[in-house]
């Protein structure tokens, strides 16, 4: 469990701003977040399209594409909510392949060769990839083996993002002498969501047309998220009702406006900040740590970096540089 840091007691106004899991269901589609269970054949852009057609919305973004062989989870933002999607992109992923060996190994020397493969190491994307090819530095968090029958092997991998799986299963046979190939990979999680976590495109249709033609809500809203599920892997820092607005105009964050904040934060980090209803009000690069949060009465503690909350949903509690000057004249 991480410490939460308190700073001070505060109230949030009922009459600005909403919980998000309380927004209308149309506010809800316009800023909300889809985990698809990404089906094989299709790419993750046809996927996304079909989602567009489902919804009848004209914007949505997917978070880190799958070959279309490639089956498991496609994070989805729906219009607005394509502001924090792209946060998931640099973040860890996890896969279970299942890799088949040109000619039976021995188990102990396949343990082997992957634990070779765990920590930093050097990839050169394949051939047909979305990126130049050259050599990349990406780490291997952890290779574990789920399963081993004649020439095949099923393990899951958690990696850093950017990682290709199929020329890892190339560099493995190559280490094993007897060479390698891909034969089955699905995604099982980006950041902090699973797999169990997705709908299909099928539920996502039937939830959708329950809600039109029936007027029951329930199903949707058990597969569209609000978009502040694509970011709990951040630390996050939750501030008063008074300090928002300046937040949303790119005004930095300085420790009055802060009520309290998860620990574990250190300078540099990418934080969220959030309304005391746990909306997200921005993304923002922490300019202190938590232990000088903690102690420190004065200072900036973070600056968006990218703003999602609108103007305007709380009410305006700060002057511009410009109504400071026009006070001074008068």
């Amino acid at each position: 469990m991480t410490p939460m840091i308190e700073r001070s007691d505060a109230e949030t106004d009922p009459r600005h701003g909403r919980a998000p899991h309380s927004r209308p269901l149309d506010e809800l589609l316009r800023t909300g977040l889809v985990v698809l269970d990404k089906p094989k054949g299709p790419t993750s852009h046809e996927v996304v399209a079909w989602l567009k057609q489902i919804v009848h919305l004209d914007k949505a973004g997917h978070s880190g594409t799958l070959d279309p062989n490639v089956t498991g989870v496609l994070p989805v933002a729906l219009l607005s909510g394509t502001k924090v999607v792209k946060q998931l992109l640099d973040m860890g992923k996890e896969y279970v392949c299942l890799m088949r060996l040109h000619k039976e190994a021995d188990p102990e020397a396949v343990r082997q060769a992957l634990s070779l493969f765990t920590g930093r190491i050097f990839q050169r994307p394949p051939v047909k990839s979305a990126v130049k090819r050259q050599v990349r530095v990406r780490e291997i968090y952890a290779i574990e083996i789920l399963d081993m029958e004649g020439p095949f092997v099923l393990f899951r991998v958690s990696c850093e993002a950017g990682t290709y799986i199929r020329k890892l299963v190339y560099d493995l046979g190559m280490v094993l002498g007897c060479g390698a190939n891909m034969v089955e990979l699905r995604r099982t999680r980006v950041a902090g969501i699973t797999e169990a976590e997705t709908c299909t495109l099928q539920d996502l249709s039937d939830a959708y047309s329950t809600w039109k033609e029936c007027g029951n809500e329930a199903p949707l809203r058990s597969v569209v998220r609000p978009m502040e599920d694509a970011i709990s892997h951040l630390r996050a820092v939750w501030v008063r009702d008074s300090a928002i607005d300046a937040l949303c105009h790119g005004a930095p964050l300085a420790i009055p406006g802060v009520v309290r904040a998860q620990g574990g934060i250190e300078r540099g980090n990418k934080v969220a900040i959030l309304s005391l209803k746990g909306e997200l009000v921005a993304l923002a690069k922490a300019e202190m740590d938590s232990k000088s949060l903690k102690t420190l009465d004065t200072g900036i503690v973070a600056v968006p970096s990218r703003v999602v909350m609108e103007p305007g949903t709380y009410p305006r509690s700060w002057k511009s540089s410009t109504n400071h000057t026009e006070d001074r004249k008068n």
